[in-house]
């Protein structure tokens, strides 16, 4: 009997830990991505050069016919028309901001920002990282007809930065890319409060009424205990037509959609360790000697019900998010790099681009204003009290990743094709963007690998 009782333990610790590393890899997915070799970083910059190029070369007239090809989705009763390029930037980014929300959702529940004192440091950091670069912007364009830019400087793009971490490998300390990864979660918390609050144009009251209806079904899909993904697909889809029609920015249906998404276990983890334990026992008794699987139905049938189980014990948040990420980071944000990054550079004219006040405000911003925002925002709150450092994590450390988070580009380009009708004006913010991104990357890692000269091994 004592025998039987160690054996169960050992199965008990083993299953246990197995299933502890799950969660813990399934609830953080940006950790996977640093230690992914910034492989997805990496595409993005040679998504971007490629765009370049194309636009600095005779390929130009065709690059530009291709975006603005008209593309119909539907049919004769219900269809809507747009260029490749509007469905990029308003149907592909949906799922986008659909991760995004999946995210941030993640992140509160359970994640960097679920504790309040430990959240307060990146939720600082984050407002002081939004609110000093548009007051940058606004004193460099106040009172001209740009001044709608205001919004451009303020967000960070996740992948970039966490790219830029992983070449660093195992010298960044683990709370120092817990402190970047919050802080980017509530920057783009930010980034969408901003594009529905200030870049929504005139609302169709009839649209926005359909697109309520449409999150009303979703809160209730939640509340009857529905995890399946097919009603939350089909309800989002309705929610962004009804989204894209009211003149509130389609892609917000996306973060709206995910946080209506199930984030609880069906079953316990008990319960769940016990009934894997006894399908696992039972698989191996079903066992026949040189007898494929294929073959042995009663095995199959054993599989599709451990299968059935995971599926239950993992939250659909999770799984959605799991299975959405790679779709995102590796195909929908290179898209978006090459379909928006296309930029067109005169050299002769290139110093003037460069000091006209949209290019200026917004490499002032992204460069300047994050790293004074962050930093001080961050040590007002360490100062009063409020917060502390993150074991193993510095000032100079937290300078440095301030310094990182003025790569904007995602989420910078984004806001400024909502805030820019003006050709001129979306081209130098794009070129600010880039440039400052560009700055904010190299001067980033190196200040990262001056501040991270010992290694942590947290």
């Amino acid at each position: 009997m004592k025998k039987q009782k160690e054996d169960f333990s050992c199965a008990e610790k083993i299953f246990g830990s197995s299933i502890e590393k799950t969660f813990k890899k399934a609830m953080t997915p940006f950790e996977e991505f640093v230690h992914d070799e910034a492989s997805s970083g990496l595409l993005l910059m040679a998504c971007t050069v490629i765009a370049m190029v194309i636009a600095n070369s005779a390929l130009l007239p065709v690059y530009d016919a291709v975006l603005h090809t008209k593309v119909t989705i539907g049919g004769h009763i219900f269809g809507i028309t747009q260029s490749l390029h509007h469905w990029i930037n308003d149907g592909l980014m949906a799922l986008f901001f659909f991760t995004v929300g999946l995210e941030i959702k993640r992140e509160i529940l359970v994640g960097e920002l679920a504790d309040r004192r430990q959240a307060i440091l990146p939720i600082a950091g984050a407002i002081g990282g939004m609110i000093v670069p548009a007051v940058f912007y606004v004193i460099i364009n106040g009172g001209t007809d740009a001044i709608d830019g205001w919004g451009v400087p303020m967000a960070t793009d996740i992948a970039f930065a966490m790219g830029v971490l992983a070449l660093l490998g195992k010298r960044i300390p683990r709370a120092l890319i817990g402190f970047l990864l919050a802080l980017a979660i509530v920057d783009d918390l930010g980034a969408v409060l901003v594009i529905a609050a200030f870049y929504t144009e005139q609302i169709n009251i009839m649209a926005l009424l359909f697109a309520g209806c449409a999150f009303i079904l979703l809160i209730l899909a939640n509340m009857a205990g529905i995890r399946s993904p097919g009603p939350y697909i089909f309800l989002g889809i309705l929610l962004w037509l009804g989204m894209l029609k009211s003149g509130v920015h389609a892609t917000l249906a996306g973060v709206i959609t995910a946080l209506t998404v199930p984030a609880n276990s069906y079953c316990e983890a008990l319960p769940f360790v016990r009934r894997m334990r006894e399908l696992n026992n039972r698989f191996e008794e079903l066992q026949e000697d040189r007898k494929n699987i294929m073959e042995n139905g009663a095995q199959q049938r054993v599989l599709q019900s451990m299968e059935n189980f995971v599926h239950k014990m993992e939250s659909p948040l999770q799984r959605m998010e799991h299975n959405l990420l790679i779709w995102v980071s590796f195909l929908i944000i290179p898209i978006f790099a090459l379909a928006n990054a296309g930029i067109p550079i005169d050299i002769s004219t290139l110093g003037q681009t460069l000091m006209h006040p949209v290019t200026f405000g917004v490499m002032a911003g992204l460069i300047g204003g994050k790293l004074i925002g962050i930093l001080l925002f961050s040590w007002l709150v360490i100062t009063f009290g409020w917060s502390r450092l993150p074991k193993g994590v510095t000032m100079a450390q937290i300078a440095s990743v301030s310094l990182l988070a003025g790569i904007g580009f995602t989420m910078s380009i984004f806001i400024a094709g909502l805030a820019f009708n003006d050709a001129e004006y979306l081209l130098n913010a794009k070129i600010g963007i880039l440039g400052s991104s560009l700055f904010a990357g190299v001067s980033g890692y190196f200040a990262l690998l001056l501040s991270t000269r010992n290694p942590s091994k947290s």
